[in-house]
């Protein structure tokens, strides 16, 4: 074979590997997430782009999210609710009472409990909407910093730490204790709160000691139906109370955010990639994988190490002067071979 021929080979490979590790860049900021929520039987994440993403049963439409960019999504139990760039409320799925049927105005933070909504305005008020037999959609006045919708009765932290609960109580869900708060997760017949020190707090239904937390510091705790799952300081989960799916016995590693639902649990990783367990029937702990990847795998390391690092307009660059690079080495090796020749 003609060296020329040879050179023009090579430069076609060097460019090949470049897209392939262009594709696997964007694939994996595809599969990547800032936020997941776990809902009934579904579940749905906040893409680093901002492009929502939900799996699971979808009988009702909550798995079908709209188009457009996000800050926060919310799943409930047959409906979804989310937070758009703008501060404006979106939600799906099931709206037999309601709850899919948000107020006008700008919002910080919303979420969606069993057949009820609550959502912080960007005021701090809350706002809530959907079934309010228990009064669980009747908030209180007063500036919140976050809000927990459940079964049936919502809590919320208020500005000053302090902690307001109210709808169904049957079970001691909606008596909180006095102590100041971070963050707060109601499930459907219990609560949890990270206090501002760390430490757990959970009341009401305690059947499956999914309202005995362990000891220890946490950064966010999630209550779902009967188990809780919560983020220690360190990263690693910690899960408790039913267990019959394989709910609360989550992974290893380290983890930034986690979402119990009915009898699944999901949890973003360190790196933005999610991992999800307990019940599958309907798919929902089987979220969306970095598709391409797995078919290179010996240019898959290198470049989701080159996004992470760098993102994914970097990564092309890089691959781009890679190849530059190349042509150039090419080049050169070429001319000293010809000048090799003619002193030969």
């Amino acid at each position: 074979m003609r060296p020329r021929t040879v050179m023009r080979l090579l430069v076609l490979a060097l460019l090949a590997v470049a897209l392939l590790a262009i594709s696997a860049s964007d694939a994996s900021a595809a599969g990547a997430f800032t936020q997941v929520s776990a809902g009934g039987a579904h579940t749905c994440g906040v893409r680093t782009d901002g492009t929502l993403a939900c799996w699971g049963y979808n009988g009702y439409g909550q798995a079908t999210p709209p188009a457009g960019t996000f800050s926060q999504v919310s799943a409930g139990y047959e409906h979804t609710c989310g937070v758009r760039t703008d501060g404006t409320l979106a939600c799906w799925g099931a709206n037999y009472v309601g709850q899919a049927t948000p107020p006008a105005g700008t919002f910080t933070q919303v979420s969606a409990g069993q057949y009820h909504t609550c959502g912080v305005r960007t005021d701090g008020t809350l706002a809530c909407w959907g079934w309010n037999y228990y009064g669980q959609a009747t908030p209180p006045a007063g500036t919140f910093t976050q809000v927990g919708a459940g079964g049936d009765h919502t809590c919320a932290v208020r500005t000053d730490g302090t902690l307001a609960c109210w709808g169904g109580n049957f079970q001691g869900q909606a008596t909180p204790p006095t102590d100041a708060f971070t963050q707060v997760s109601a499930g459907q017949w219990h609560t949890c709160g990270v206090r501002t020190y760390g430490t757990l707090a959970c009341w009401g239904w305690n059947g499956d000691g999914q309202a005995t937390p362990p000891t220890g510091t946490f950064t966010q705790v999630s209550a779902g139906r009967e188990h809780t799952c919560g983020v220690r300081t360190d990263g690693a989960l910690a899960c408790w109370g039913l267990n019959g799916d394989g709910q609360a016995t989550p992974p290893t590693g380290t983890f930034t955010q986690v979402s119990a639902g009915q009898w699944h649990t999901c949890g973003i990783k360190a790196g933005g990639t999610l991992a999800c367990w307990g019940d599958n029937t309907y798919g929902q702990s089987s979220p969306p994988a970095v598709g391409g990847i797995a078919e290179f795998p010996d240019i898959a390391p290198s470049a989701m190490a080159a996004a992470e690092s760098s993102g994914g307009s970097s990564s092309l660059s890089h691959a781009v002067m890679a190849v530059a690079a190349a042509l150039v080495a090419l080049s050169v090796g070429g001319w000293y071979a010809r000048r090799r020749r003619r002193a030969g």
